[in-house]
This record gives C-alpha cells, structure tokens and sequence, in this order.
C-alpha cells in the first residue's frame, strides 16, 4: 500500500521589506513542504494575492511602514478563509504580540529566531497549534497566577462547570478553527458559539481565546479522555 505524501503548505509573506521577503522565500522554498504563493508590502496587495492563490499561512509582519499588522488582521482572516496567521516581528512587546494573538493570530515568531524554529512554528500551526514566543507565555501565566487566590487552588471545580458543548468548543478552538468553522461543525450558529465562549471566559476566568488555549493546555481539557 502506497503511503500519500503530505500535500504543499502554501504560504503567503506579508512584509514591506522586499530584501526581507526575498530572504524568507529562499529558506522557505528550500524546504519540501512548503511553497510561496504570494508576496505583498501592504493590505492591497495581500488581498489581491490571497484572491489570486489562496494561502494555509500567511507570514505577516508586525510593521508594515507605520502600520500595524495587528489591526490588518481581521480583514486578512476575513479574505483568506481557511488561512492561519503567523505574526513575524522584531520588536518585543509582550502586550502586543497578546493583541496579535486576541485578534485571531496563532503563532508568534521574533524574526531573530533560527530558521529551523520558523519551519516549525508554521508546521504546527498548520496542524492547529498554536505556537508563541516563550515572553507572551510567560506574561499570560505569570498574569493569572498573581490573579490566583494563594488558597487552595479551586481549577478542578471550575473545569466541571463547563458543559459538554462547552468542551467541544474548546476541543475545536485547540484545532485552530475560527468561530464561524467551530459553529458548522457543531451544528450551531455562530452566536450560539460566542455565546458559549463568553460563559467558558467567565467559568474559567481567563479573559480571551489565548488564555483559554494556555488554560485548556495546562489542565489537559484537549484530553478527550480527561
């Protein structure tokens, strides 16, 4: 029996330095996996290459000549539908890269980085991970343990407030999947999952999808078998 082999990523580079996207897509391109569809410096070019060839990852840097990548980040989702979003950055501001991050990002990579953890960041991402440099971690749990009552810790008890759908929503969400994907596979309407989201923020007590990714990873909720 013949084993298929694992198909393309195809990934898109969103960066206003031309000699930096030339050098991405020599170490990309050097890799089997993965292929460059697209180039773009700004928003407009972005769309017109994700219409073009639509992308599995978009590499998309932090600053694009003064403006933000965080606040291109809902439009880019919007257009590129089933794409995942790597943010690629020098600059290292933990508040930000948890913005990029609330916005819809999933994986985070200092442009600093060897070229072996940016081929990594973008195959679990891909699989559905989400991969984040160790400071943004570092900041989310350092965040929740200063919240945390130095009492016994009463996590088992909230965890069994969530509800079975509840669970799902959170087993999709480690999948990667956006709101609108979550909802079609469960069969619900988008604002039914918003609204599951919301009572999972407030029995958890994390305040947004990143904290909830860290949360369910810690206490093992993506074991489908806890």
């Amino acid at each position: 029996m013949s084993i298929k082999a694992p198909s393309l990523i195809r990934v898109l580079l969103i960066d206003d330095h031309i000699s930096m996207r030339a050098g991405l897509r020599m170490l990309l391109e050097s890799q089997k996996r993965l292929a460059v569809v697209g180039e773009a410096g700004n928003l407009d070019e972005a769309l017109a290459a994700i219409k073009r060839e639509p992308p599995d990852i978009i590499l998309l840097d932090l600053d694009l000549n003064g403006v933000s990548g965080i606040d291109l980040l809902p439009e880019l989702l919007g257009a590129a539908d089933r794409a995942r979003v790597i943010i690629m950055t020098g600059v290292r501001d933990p508040e930000q890269h948890r913005q990029a991050i609330h916005r819809g990002a999933m994986g985070l990579v200092l442009k600093e980085r060897a070229p072996a953890e940016i081929y990594k960041a973008i195959l679990k991402v891909h699989e559905g991970e989400v991969w984040l440099d160790r400071s943004t971690i570092g900041k989310v749990l350092t965040e929740r343990s200063g919240n945390r009552n130095k009492g016994t810790d009463p996590e088992a008890q909230k965890i069994a407030t969530l509800t079975k759908q509840e669970r799902a929503v959170i087993g999709l969400l480690s999948e990667g999947l956006k709101n609108r994907q979550i909802a079609e596979r469960l069969f619900i309407s988008e604002k039914t999952v918003i609204h599951h989201l919301s009572h999972i923020y407030h029995k958890l007590e994390v305040t947004d999808r990143l904290e909830l990714y860290i949360y369910a990873q810690t206490h093992r909720l993506f074991d489908s078998k806890r």
